[in-house]
């Protein structure tokens, strides 16, 4: 098992831009957001509407091929708060990029995932994701089924929402997972749905959050992981040892999370 870390290029990471204040972070604090400045933008791969693909400006890892995903020209803008048909588009305009990438056959792995919030790792407040080729990684060899199962909230034809039960941090990570890439309105709006809750009804809302998206069912089908960020527990931190919340506590918000759902018609 490979347990090389990707190696972070320090003077790169000096020179990138950010928004967010982490006291002793390295970096160029934004005096304006680069993602805005949308005609000075470069090595752009695709654009729908106003979401752009292109090349990361400040690729910081080695062995690595960084790109960025402009959601919106929304600077203030989140999966959350775009309408319901907009969010649908984003959705398949990431999914098929991602799709690029990996049937490219160039890299061992691709990776694609969003930082939202202080806690998220995030620099830039524009909303945005990061779809990244590992050359000689595999970015999923920790990562299994089971930690895509769990306590269910709802199906929808090939599409199902759950609470995971054996999470990759911890405590409460919701799933969403299309076993075939079809139904991928409802996908997205269960996406859509699952960061309003953790927003503003998980612990009473949350600040940050991460969604991961895997391949799944040899990829025929695509998992999105929505990860609120918390401070990360010592047991994770120190020994990798994930924590959950007890069955009870699972089940009941499960349950509330599928009343949050309903709410707006979708299972």
């Amino acid at each position: 098992m490979d347990k090389n870390p990707l190696v972070y290029k320090y003077l790169i990471g000096k020179r990138k831009p950010y928004d967010y204040d982490y006291g002793n972070r390295q970096g160029n604090q934004s005096a304006g957001c680069p993602f805005c400045d949308v005609a000075h933008l470069e090595n752009i791969y695709k654009t729908e509407g106003d979401k752009i693909w292109l090349k990361n400006k400040y690729p910081t890892l080695e062995e690595t091929d960084q790109t960025i995903l402009i959601e919106s020209s929304d600077h203030q803008g989140d999966i959350s708060t775009y309408t319901r048909e907009d969010n649908q588009k984003l959705m398949k305009f990431a999914l098929n990029c991602f799709h690029q990438m990996q049937d490219s056959g160039k890299y061992k792995s691709v990776l694609w995932y969003k930082n939202f919030g202080p806690k998220s790792d995030g620099s830039l407040t524009h909303p945005h994701m990061q779809i990244v080729g590992l050359y000689s990684k595999d970015g999923y060899q920790d990562v299994g089924p089971d930690n895509f199962t769990g306590f269910e909230v709802g199906r929808s034809g090939s599409v199902e929402m759950n609470l995971s039960a054996y999470p990759v941090q911890g405590y409460q990570e919701v799933n969403i997972i299309t076993h075939d890439n079809t139904n991928l309105e409802t996908w997205a709006d269960l996406i859509q749905k699952g960061t309003q809750y953790v927003r503003s009804v998980l612990s009473h809302g949350v600040d940050s959050y991460n969604l991961f998206f895997y391949p799944v069912n040899d990829g025929a089908g695509t998992c999105c992981k929505i990860i609120p960020r918390f401070f990360a527990s010592p047991y994770f931190v120190g020994y990798k040892i994930s924590q959950v919340d007890d069955a009870d506590t699972l089940k009941w918000e499960a349950e509330r999370l599928k009343g949050f759902v309903n709410g707006g018609i979708i299972l």
